[in-house]
């Protein structure tokens, strides 16, 4: 089911003249949903940053009270063109972004709406530039991560998954879909045993996690190492973050094209779906909410580590 959206997506996205209004079109005459886009140009290029809203039975934005998901598809860009020709795999947090909010949009249309509002952001870039990493070379991208934050991370989401392509590095050699441990107000916090659970029930196969390390839930800028960008929007909002990561056994570079595997896509689609169900249902939250305020009443505030740090502000 999720495979089919995934596939449309993919295919729309797979486009040298790829755009926000293509991907805003998908959304058209669907009742409860809204899609928009913006242009932004930065130092190399521009890009669409889009945003879909999946209107929930019981949301905030018609006067309830359920709970809002973000969920945000975390990349550089679609393609590297013109050094590269085709769809990177970076560009697979897009494409499950893309994709989860079609599926979602299609389910409104067949009675199963969900409770809370869905908030889907991304952003469609067919000719982003690369940059050196070590093992292997990332995509770079039109805007900084700053501007990134700024679009994607909306105030209205009380959590948030951000989906990233996470093949580039030697630390996750499993190929499908990870998670990371909750991030929040700069803590890294415990494995939410409820995420697990569900990607227990989606995959069919034991949980499959992945290391986060301090300089990750920094911000880039600040000439220190990170595994990725997956955690970055931890940095722009005190809600709580879980990265999914799309993996690879083998180290794969975000600029490389033909490394993108639908089925992992659609994996993590269908994982970010059962998620939202569950979270605007109520049923969960991303972090043990006491336990959070006993580490902040021991040990006091980490949000330092959201900023650039000292001499850098």
């Amino acid at each position: 089911m999720s495979l089919k959206y995934t596939m449309e997506a993919m295919e729309l996205l797979d486009d040298a003249s790829a755009s926000g209004k293509m991907v805003v079109d998908l959304f058209k005459g669907f009742e409860h949903v809204e899609a928009s886009y913006q242009t932004v140009a930065g130092a190399e290029g521009s890009t669409d940053f889009i945003k879909v809203v999946v209107k929930g039975t019981n949301g905030k934005l018609t006067g309830g009270n359920a709970p809002s998901l973000g969920i945000v598809g975390r990349l550089g860009g679609l393609g590297a063109r013109p050094s590269r020709i085709g769809f990177v795999s970076d560009g697979d947090g897009a494409a499950a972004a893309v994709s989860t909010a079609l599926k979602l949009a299609n389910m409104t249309e067949k009675g199963d709406r969900l409770p809370g509002d869905v908030y889907i952001t991304t952003h469609i870039c067919p000719n982003a530039p690369t940059e050196p990493h070590e093992p292997v070379d990332f995509m770079g991208s039109p805007v900084d991560i700053l501007e990134m934050n700024h679009y994607e991370v909306l105030p209205e989401m009380d959590a948030i998954i951000s989906i990233d392509t996470t093949k580039g590095n030697r630390i996750v050699n499993h190929r499908g879909i990870a998670i990371s441990p909750t991030v929040k107000s700069g803590w890294v916090l415990k494995f939410s045993d409820d995420l697990i659970r569900i990607m227990e029930m989606t995959t069919g196969e034991l949980p499959v996690t992945f290391t986060v390390t301090t300089q990750d839930i920094t911000p880039y800028g600040n000439d220190v190492y990170h595994l990725n960008s997956i955690l970055q929007p931890a940095v722009a909002t005190d809600a709580p973050v879980v990265g999914v990561a799309i993996t690879a056994k083998t180290a794969v570079p975000g600029c490389g094209t033909g490394a993108s595997h639908e089925v992992d896509v659609a994996q993590a689609v269908r994982y970010a779906i059962e998620v939202a169900k569950e979270y605007t249902l109520g049923n969960f939250e991303f972090y043990d909410v006491e336990e959070f305020a006993r580490l902040e009443k021991l040990y006091g505030s980490m949000k330092h580590l959201q900023t650039l740090g000292k001499g850098n502000e």
